[in-house]
Formats: C-alpha cells, sequence, structure tokens
C-alpha cells in the first residue's frame, strides 16, 4: 500500500463534515462517524492493555483484534463494502472456550477491578459494549452486514474472560460484588 496519509492537517473538516472511504462527506455527528470513533476508541484501549504484560496468546490474540477492528472501522467507513469477515468471530469464539475452560465457574458477580491489566480489559470490554450499540444504532437506519455487530459482541465477552485471565496471571482472584442485601441475609 502507497503513501496514503501524505497531510495530517487537511482543514477539510473545518466544517463539521469528514469524508468516508467512498469519498463522500457526512457529518462528524452521524451515526456512521460514531461508530468508526467507538471502534477507533476500543482499538486504542486495547493499544494501551498491549502495554501491560499479559501472556503471549493473550497478546497475540489481542494483536490480530486490533487488526480485526482496523477492517472493521475500513468496512464501516464505506458504505455497504466488506472487510471483516465471519472466520474472525469464529477466531472470536476459539478464544473465548480456550480461555474460559481454564477459568473457575462464577458464582457471584464480579467488579471491574483486580490487576492493572484487569481493569484495562474491562474497559475494554464497556467501550466494546458501547462501539456495539453504536453499530446497532448505525444498523437500525442503514444496512450494514452482522458481522461487526457479532464480532463486537463476542469481543465485549472475551475481554471480560482476559480480565478474569489476568486477575489470575499472579496468584490473584476476581473481585466480588458484595450486594448489602446478601450482606444483611447473611447476618
Amino acid at each position: 500500500m502507497g503513501n496514503r496519509l501524505t497531510q495530517i492537517a487537511t482543514r477539510t473538516g473545518d466544517n463539521g463534515t469528514t469524508g468516508l472511504g467512498d469519498n463522500t462527506r457526512v457529518s462528524k455527528n452521524s451515526l456512521r462517524v460514531h461508530a468508526m470513533g467507538e471502534v477507533d476508541e476500543l482499538n486504542s484501549h486495547i493499544g494501551v492493555l498491549l502495554c501491560e504484560d499479559v501472556p503471549d496468546d493473550v497478546r497475540q490474540t489481542l494483536v490480530e483484534v486490533q487488526h480485526q477492528l482496523f477492517n472493521l472501522g475500513g468496512e464501516l467507513s464505506i458504505p455497504g463494502f466488506e472487510l471483516l469477515k465471519p472466520e474472525a468471530v469464529l477466531a472470536l469464539d476459539e478464544a473465548l472456550a480456550t480461555h474460559n475452560e481454564r477459568l473457575p465457574r462464577l458464582q457471584e458477580f464480579i467488579l471491574p477491578a483486580g490487576s492493572r491489566a484487569a481493569a484495562l480489559s474491562h474497559v475494554c470490554r464497556t467501550v466494546a459494549r458501547r462501539a456495539e450499540r453504536a453499530v446497532v444504532a448505525l444498523g437500525n437506519e442503514e444496512a450494514i452486514k452482522d458481522t461487526p455487530r457479532q464480532y463486537l459482541n463476542r469481543l465485549s465477552d472475551l475481554m471480560f474472560v482476559f480480565a478474569r485471565v489476568f486477575n489470575r496471571m499472579n496468584g490473584g482472584d476476581d473481585v466480588y460484588w458484595k450486594s448489602e442485601r446478601l450482606k444483611q441475609a447473611a447476618d
């Protein structure tokens, strides 16, 4: 691929519009641009998570996720185009099965806490959910493929599982929610 970003500050967006991959211009407040922004933010949060010490297999999965999120962003930027393939969802399903089977079954709700890597993974999980909502909103207004929504849904699940993996890396555990009602019932 040649040099695509030869000029960063083009000033073409100063009027509140942005260019899509098909050269159309839309409002920066459009549902499509919101969805693209949420996916971009998610990718950035995963980049921050990758600054942490995480297992090599998880690192490889997260780097692949970053590439797939770039594909998703590209797909969102070109109406009617498909870059994110269903195989990407299957890869997340496989990672989910592999990592979840190593974890103890959850008996209680857990807090988005624990180690720094686990907390960052929970942030990625919530941003993935927000990106999913943005893609669903876009899909309610315009025709989009099913794969982007499915990918983000599965990715948020995987980030939850990774948070649990990270909390156990150095002998830790999940941080369990203690409901006041449950506490009162036990007393």
